[in-house]
């Protein structure tokens, strides 16, 4: 799903990283003045409000679903359309031309650019001198967002284009650092080491920003609770067990986020956006409708009324996924459904012989119809993702007994049976638990393991694509397309960028 941002009135439009080749992008007419970026409060408070605004469109949409559709957790359906259809295969036609992965670039260095026109254009030294006493808090939390969502972009983008850190040399390259706004800048790649270095340094500055803003349960804005989540995030990926543990555990320490553990606080967490886990979740309205998983949905209605709403997902859960939920276990009986109308090419209306994934059906009070729609707020950062990570820095280190404990409070919240502080049922419980949150991929890369399974649900023989790249999918750890291909474009209007190993330079 494609986002769409808008843009600060004082910022050139500027969709690449790379400066604009006069050739191919003509020169714009607006100018951008570093010394006079804030000329009174309402420019200050809209730049605030739009650093909110760019973090949300960084999420759900095609930014959680392509990586989770590469893995081992779904099954192409046979009217699919090709959606995702070459991150699913990563065949030969998974190239540097890939639109789904072009996203993942273009509009994460879209926002990087606006984050970056804040950090420098909002310092208290340049704000109006009359105005500096009255604005230099709103200033300081604007910064702070900043950091924030640039610390958070270039995580992601890590993930998706660099090695995992800890299989990383010094050489080997992730994305470009880009720290100030420039237009005439042809910026190369940095090294893995040297973008997280770059997070870390982002993460230090919005921490020292945003301090003072306490979290709260579904907090709209960025707090110092989503900034320890993102440190706990970033310190799992380097291997710093310690201060993963000590972040994650400090949110979870709070009190405040509550792990939904029952069929009411289930649907008010999953399905109404009132639950009691978001550390960080977007305002949403019903004009704007929300974004959240359309592939694994498509809801729709028949015309004739006769069976109501329909799901024709383009993707099916694979029998790995299904079969790794427990019976009671609250993920599977509300995030799977047996018994949802399906169609397929509008036949087999009653579907009871396999599971679609329903963990976004959509709020309906963002929808003005009687049906679902996927629309969700947007939602970063729960509390089950800490505990994730506080289990997985214990066993990492060898403290199954702590790792354990955290383990055990997320299972026993869903109804699953406690097992052991082992790492092998830590990754386990990450596959259960993130599953749409676009997160699995990281893991993978992150133990250095492939898949071999992604078999499909035996109730959906005929319904779905078959072959070596769709059901009989398997990756090694080491294949190449763990990284993702630096898209065309950049290699085009840039001579300093070059491509990832495996995948041809223009496409």
């Amino acid at each position: 799903m494609k986002k769409i941002f808008n843009i600060f009135a004082s910022a050139a439009v500027m969709l690449s990283i790379a400066a604009c080749n006069l050739d191919l992008v003509p020169a714009g007419s607006i100018v951008y003045d570093p010394d006079a970026f804030v000329t009174s409060k309402t420019d200050l408070v809209g730049l605030e409000t739009d650093m909110v605004a760019q973090l949300r469109g960084l999420e759900y949409g095609t930014f959680d679903q392509t990586s989770d559709i590469m893995v081992d957790y779904f099954n192409a359906t046979i009217d699919y359309g090709n959606n995702y259809g070459a991150i699913h295969r990563t065949d030969e036609t998974f190239t540097a031309g890939d639109y789904n992965t072009e996203d993942n670039w273009q509009y994460f260095y879209y926002a990087i650019k606006n984050f970056n026109l804040v950090i420098d254009g909002c310092t208290v030294d340049k704000l109006p001198e009359e105005l500096r006493e009255s604005l230099t808090d709103l200033a300081n939390q604007a910064r702070g967002e900043a950091y924030f969502g640039r610390a958070f972009s270039y995580l992601h983008m890590a993930r998706c284009f660099g090695k995992a850190y800890a299989k990383a040399s010094d050489s080997d390259l992730c994305v470009p650092i880009i720290t100030e706004y420039d237009m005439n800048e042809l910026p190369a790649r940095a090294t893995v080491k040297e973008v997280y270095a770059q997070i870390k340094s982002d993460l230090d500055a919005a921490y020292e920003l945003l301090s003072g803003v306490q979290g709260s349960v579904r907090a709209e804005k960025p707090t110092v609770d989503a900034v320890n989540a993102l440190y706990a995030r970033y310190y799992l990926d380097v291997a710093d067990y310690a201060n993963a543990a000590a972040k994650a555990t400090a949110v979870i320490g709070t009190g405040k986020y509550a792990l939904a553990n029952s069929a009411e606080t289930f649907e008010d967490e999953f399905f109404n956006d009132e639950g009691t886990e978001p550390i960080l979740q977007f305002y949403a309205s019903i004009a704007e409708g929300g974004i959240g998983g359309h592939s694994y949905v498509c809801p729709s209605e028949s015309k004739d009324n006769t069976y109501g709403q329909y799901y024709q997902p383009y993707y099916l859960p694979c029998a790995k996924l299904v079969d790794a939920y427990e019976e009671g276990d609250l993920r599977l009986a509300y995030w799977f459904s047996k018994g949802a109308n399906y169609t397929e090419l509008n036949d087999d209306w009653s579907n009871d012989k396999f599971y679609v994934f329903l963990k976004y059906p959509g709020n309906m009070a963002l929808t003005t119809g009687n049906n679902h729609t996927t629309g969700h707020a947007i939602k970063p950062f729960l509390i089950s993702e800490m505990y994730l990570i506080a289990a997985e820095a214990y066993a990492q280190s060898g403290n199954e007994s702590n790792a354990a404990t955290y383990l055990n409070a997320l299972q026993s919240a869903r109804g699953a049976s406690t097992t052991s502080g082992a790492m092998s049922n830590v990754k386990n419980e990450w596959y259960k638990e993130t599953v749409g949150e676009g997160l699995r991929m990281s893991c993978l890369k992150r133990w250095g393991e492939g898949f071999s399974n992604r078999a499909a649900q035996p109730g959906a023989a005929g319904l779905l694509m078959e072959g070596a790249a769709y059901e009989g999918k398997s990756m090694s750890a080491d294949d190449f397309h763990w990284q993702w291909p630096v898209p065309t474009y950049e290699l085009q209007v840039n001579d300093n960028m070059v491509q990832n190993p495996g995948y041809a330079d223009t496409e």
